[in-house]
Formats: C-alpha cells, structure tokens, sequence
C-alpha cells in the first residue's frame, strides 16, 4: 500500500474516534484563556498516542512527532481550542452544557481533526523524514490572540519550521471540498471603544446641554470617511460600529454615549494611519460640538497572507487526497485570524474546510447559535493534514 493509501485508511480508520472527541469538546466549550478542561483533555488524549505534551502559554499544547532523520527538516501544524459567548440553540446530543458558550466557530473541529492527525503521523512515522510540530492554541476569539502568547513562548523556535499550516472550517463550501487562496486572504482587527462626553440635561432644554447623542451620531457618519474618502478603493477596509450606548430616556438627554466598533484592513502600513484618523476626527469632531471623545484602541490581530509557494504545494497535496474536482479558489475575506502571527514569522498557508450541506439543514454561518456542521468533513480531514505535512517535508 502507498503513503497516501495508507494515510486514507487511518483516517477513515480513526473518524469515529475523531468525532467522539469532536463532540465531547463541543459539549464542554471554555472562553478564551480559560480552556483549561479543554486543554487537559486533549493532553489526556496525546498522551494515550504515547506522546508527552508541552504546556505553552497557560492553555496552549505543544507536542512534535518525530520521523526518520528528525533533523531534517521541521513542519507545523496549528488547531485552536476556545469557544464564543454565544447560547447554543442547536438540538443535539452533544450541545453545549456550559450555558452562553459554544463551539459557534469550529474550533472543536480544529482541534479533534489535529488529535486524529496526531494519530495517523505516529502511525506512520517511519515512512516520513524530518518533524512534525503540533501547536493546539488559546485564544484565538480575543485580542491580543492566544498565537501571539504562544509565539512569545517559542513554538517557532528550537528550531524554526520551514513552514505552517492551518485549517479553518468553512460553512459556505460543501462537505468534500477544500479551499485556498495565496497571497492577501484575511484582514487584519482593531477593536475601537469611544466615550463621547457631553452635559446631560433635560430633553426639552436642549440649548443648557451638550448633546453626546447628535455628537456621537455625528461621528459615526464623519467616520466612514477614512473608508469611502481615505481609503484607496483598491484596499479592502471595513469600519463598523455593532454597539452604541446613551443611556438617556425619551425627555433626558445623558452625559455620555459609548460606542463599540472594528476596522479591518489589509496592509500594515494603511492599517496605522487609518487607526490615526479614526481617533483625530473623532476627537476634532467632538470639540469642535463642545464636547469631548476619549478613543480606546485594541490592538488585534495583522492581516494574513497565504505564502504561494507554500499554498501552492498543500493545494496540490490536497488535490492528490481528495481530487482536483473537490479542490477550489476561495476570495479574500474581512474576517480575521490570529493566525496571521505565524505567516509573520515563517512561511504560513491557511486554508479551508467545507462543511456545509443543505440536504441535512447544515447551513448555518460561524458565530451564529445555530452554526454545526457535516462530521463527514473529519472523516477526510485528518488524514488531509497528516498528507499536506508528509508532503512539505518532502518539498
């Protein structure tokens, strides 16, 4: 039987076992930072493989599977274990039992499908050169990203890997397919926190207060000029405002109106001085109504780009595994991964796991309480990862 062959049965061989840990984890979902269950029940599991992980960063695992001539060559492959605030409303025997948190964005998939390829590439061992780095991250969901902690920590380092891949599932792509892109993929995030800062008063005087409201519904408008005014259209930027707070009543008008946002960006160099304007027009803006706006900035994840060589040699990997029909392009996206951290550091590929399918009523997006997915996906998906490492480490 060939490598590939071999690998395809493991993975077929080892799907029950990978959904069984993929449902436990989704039944026991933890925050960001705080997945300490989860983190200790996947080290359980490596080490009924016989391997001894490494604790990185509080929550974060580390274990390496070593071939023939270890020091060949090294390669790293990265899953995520936090969940969202979110309520589950999905109807299944594995549901989240920890009420307002839930595995809405497949990072249960993540990590079940990399415990699988940490099965399949011990099993094969003797039929590859070089090591396999396995990374099982924090907090992927919240700022500064759990990879920038584990990054700090050394997970490339000792030695470097000549390369990183990641996988994502993808609730737009059918189960069967698998998607990737090379070069710009997703943006980078900045979380903004605005205080506007008036003098409240009562609604029927007007003219003895200042407004925070008419200051605050100004800003927001002025704002979306870095995007439409500032921006080159050929830069892909969002700035959106979900939360805005003025706890006033129908005749009161409040002292104060916070309001909540994001920007995304796609160059470092665009990304900081937008980041600048949106705080000078907020600030000028409010002054000049007679108020006042404090901007809080957090910092979030770079943007991320595909390495071609590297996009381009798992592609091929993945059209040997599953077939060139099952193998498509994917656009770019204003989401954002903390992944882009490794693509910093090493030549990094990310690319996507379809789960979708409509006959089942399995359509629902990521961050969504109803989101789920076609464990069909984590029959292949394993051994797809397992293949693309074998395969970089032959590159």
């Amino acid at each position: 039987m060939d490598l590939l062959s071999k690998i395809k049965s493991l993975s077929e061989k080892y799907a029950k076992d990978v959904v069984a840990m993929r449902r436990h984890i989704h039944a026991n979902p933890e925050l960001s930072y705080l997945e300490f269950n989860t983190a200790k029940y996947v080290a359980s599991q490596l080490k009924s493989f016989g391997f001894t992980p490494e604790e990185v960063a509080k929550t974060g695992l580390v274990v390496e599977i070593k071939g023939k001539n270890p020091e060949r060559k090294m390669v790293a492959l990265r899953a995520d274990m936090d969940a969202l605030p979110i309520h589950e409303a999905n109807d299944v025997s594995y549901k989240s039992t920890n009420p307002g948190v839930m595995h809405a964005c497949g990072h249960d998939v993540h990590t079940a499908s990399l415990l699988g390829t940490a099965k399949i590439l011990n099993d094969i061992k003797h039929d590859f050169e070089g090591t396999v780095r396995l990374i099982f991250q924090p907090g992927e969901e919240k700022n500064p990203g759990g990879a920038s902690y584990m990054i700090k920590e050394g997970v490339l380092e000792n030695p470097a890997p000549a390369s990183i891949i990641g996988q994502h599932v993808f609730p737009l792509l059918p189960v069967g397919k698998i998607g990737f892109r090379e070069g710009m993929y997703m943006a980078s995030s900045d979380e903004l926190f605005l205080k506007v800062i008036g003098k409240g008063g009562h609604g029927a005087a007007p003219e003895l207060t200042i407004d925070p409201i008419v200051i605050a519904s100004h800003i927001i408008i002025a704002l979306q000029q870095v995007v439409s005014r500032n921006a080159s259209p050929k830069q892909p930027t969002v700035l959106t405002f979900g939360k805005i707070i003025g706890d006033g009543a129908t005749n009161i008008i409040p002292n104060e109106v916070t309001m909540a946002g994001t920007f995304r960006a796609m160059d470092e160099t665009w990304r900081k001085e937008g980041l600048k304007k949106i705080k000078k027009i907020a600030e000028t803006l409010a002054e000049s109504m007679g108020g006042k706006c404090e901007v809080e900035i957090s910092h979030g994840y770079p943007f991320l780009k595909n390495d071609p060589s590297v996009t381009q040699r798992i592609r091929k990997a993945a059209e040997a595994y599953v077939g060139k029909e099952n193998v498509v392009d994917i656009d770019i996206t204003l989401g954002s991964e903390d992944f882009a951290y490794y693509s910093q550091v090493v030549p990094a590929s990310f690319y996507r796991l379809g789960t979708r399918n409509e006959s089942k009523g399995i359509t629902s997006y990521v961050h969504t309480p109803t989101f789920n997915i076609d464990e069909d996906a984590l029959i292949t998906s394993p051994g797809l990862m397992a293949w693309m490492a074998v395969n970089e480490l032959k590159s």
